[in-house]
Parts: structure tokens; C-alpha cells; sequence
């Protein structure tokens, strides 16, 4: 049996972010307990966050039955890992968030980088971005 090592990245992917999307839903003040930053005064805007992020756990478990297939899918998910970090470095910039929120783009975003974009690659080598 051949190891699907794109199966596995993105079934691991949507485990984590349905998990995450469900904590910061269900506990939307425990993040900022953790690293030590002031509560936030909306809650809402948080969950619906983490709603979203759920959201691309569901994405990510459908797109592993076929990721050459589903490739959008993916693709939605790995600007989202590329403009977080963005966001954050130029609210940061602008004095607007602390640096401890930083935690939450480890695992959100950075350590999805390469098996993303090695996904996506094989995507480009093997269909050209075919969308159907």
C-alpha cells in the first residue's frame, strides 16, 4: 500500500482546525488567558473566527479524498496561511495587537507553509491547475 502523505496532511489539518474552531467557539477567552493578553471586549468577533477556521476543517477533510482534484480547496486554505501572518505583522506594526498573539500563527498557519505548498506543487507538476 502506497503512503498518501497529501491524505494524511490534510485529514491532520482538518482534525486540528476543527478542534481549534470548536475551542475558540465553545471558550473564546481562553487563547488570551493563555499567553497572558487582555480579554477581548467582543467575544463574537473571535468565534466567528473560529467558526471559519472550523469551517476549513470540513474543506480540508473533503479536499483529502482527492487533492489533485480539489485543489482549490487548498489553495484557499494556504493564502489564508500566508495573509494571517501578514495581517498580524502590519497590526503589530501599527501598535494595534501584542506580539504574544503571534502563538496563534504557529500552529494556524506556519507549520502548514511547506506541506501546503508541497501539495500544491504536485498539484502544478501533475495537472497544470486543472480545475475539473
Amino acid at each position: 500500500m502506497k503512503f498518501n502523505y497529501q491524505k494524511l496532511i490534510l485529514k491532520t489539518a482538518a482534525i486540528y482546525n476543527i478542534i481549534w474552531g470548536a475551542w475558540v467557539v465553545l471558550f473564546p477567552q481562553h487563547f488570551f488567558d493563555l499567553v497572558g493578553m487582555e480579554k477581548i471586549n467582543h467575544p463574537m468577533v473571535w468565534q466567528g473566527m473560529g467558526m471559519v477556521i472550523g469551517v476549513y476543517g470540513l474543506g480540508y477533510w473533503w479536499a483529502s479524498y482527492n487533492p489533485l482534484r480539489h485543489w482549490p480547496i487548498i489553495m484557499v486554505g494556504f493564502i489564508g496561511k500566508i495573509f494571517g501572518p501578514l495581517g498580524f505583522l502590519f497590526n503589530y506594526s501599527q501598535g494595534i495587537v501584542p506580539f504574544e498573539f503571534i502563538y496563534t500563527l504557529i500552529t494556524n498557519d506556519f507549520i502548514w507553509w511547506i506541506p501546503f505548498f508541497l501539495i500544491l506543487k504536485d498539484v502544478h507538476v501533475k495537472t497544470n491547475w486543472k480545475l475539473s
